[in-house]
């Protein structure tokens, strides 16, 4: 059973963005509500709901300095709040992305980002999708490490895609980043990836993107241009949803698709 005490929260409309915890304090100006008993389901995009309605949908999980258990969560007000204590359940409609963009100049902001918006648009043409956060970092490995590890095991995205950095040039470090954090590696998907671009240049060979498992996420690096991320996540799109269904614990047979 999953409750959530809403007694502390004023003013929080359709749309605002609150914190919840086990053990929150309270500090100025904060929305912040706690919820207590089986947390395990909370990921992002999970749908928090009680009263036969959608209450708020889980943004982010964070580490909270000083407060017991650590963890929290960012939510978004998806309606009004009642008052006290509640009962709710989790529910999860669709799957949840996140995308990052590797870029020295876009994290500079010396050019705009398109690949990592159409990864989006093309994982939302293909999948029902509960909720999608896009990053734009610079080309460094620690950094990378360090959002994909959180994005996995504390935000519990389904899908983490990338793109960028997946050449031979001195500050391409997808893969080597990536590669330090997965668990299991998924050569199909990076085949099928290499086979798209062959097809289309020579040039597809010198890509070292790499795919694989991160706790219960779906890792996968793309290109840096937006024609290649085009191709290359056409390529994967048909194997994503059961790769994270298995992944997550479905076990149901894999039947042949014809």
């Amino acid at each position: 059973m999953l409750k959530c005490d809403f007694s502390t929260i004023k003013g929080a409309g359709v749309g605002r963005r609150i914190v919840l915890g086990e053990a929150l304090s309270q500090p100025e100006g904060c929305l912040c509500a706690t919820v207590s008993g089986d947390l395990a389901g909370l990921r992002s995009g999970i749908m928090i709901e009680g009263g036969g309605k959608a209450l708020l949908r889980v943004i982010s999980g964070n580490w909270t300095p000083g407060v017991p258990g650590a963890k929290s969560w960012t939510a978004e007000v998806m309606s009004e709040l009642p008052q006290g204590e509640v009962e709710v359940s989790l529910k999860k409609h669709g799957y949840s992305l996140a995308y990052v963009t590797l870029s020295d100049k876009g994290a500079a902001g010396m050019r705009k980002d398109e690949a990592g918006p159409l990864i989006a648009e093309m994982v939302k043409g293909a999948l029902p999708l509960s909720i999608e956060q896009g990053y734009l970092i610079a080309d460094e490995s620690d950094d990378l490490k360090a959002l994909l590890m959180h994005l996995a095991h504390v935000c519990g995205f389904d899908l983490i895609m990338t793109t960028g950095g997946t050449g031979v040039g001195p500050r391409d470090v997808s893969p080597e980043a990536t590669l330090a954090v997965i668990e299991k590696r998924l050569p199909g998907f990076e085949r099928a990836i290499t086979a798209t671009g062959l097809a289309k240049t020579p040039h597809a060979m010198i890509s070292r993107a790499v795919a694989g498992t991160l706790g219960e996420s779906i890792v996968v690096n793309f290109p840096g241009s937006p024609k290649a991320v085009r191709e290359s996540l056409d390529a994967v799109l048909p194997a994503l949803k059961h790769a994270v269904d298995k992944l997550q614990g479905d076990k149901t047979d894999c039947a042949q698709v014809l």
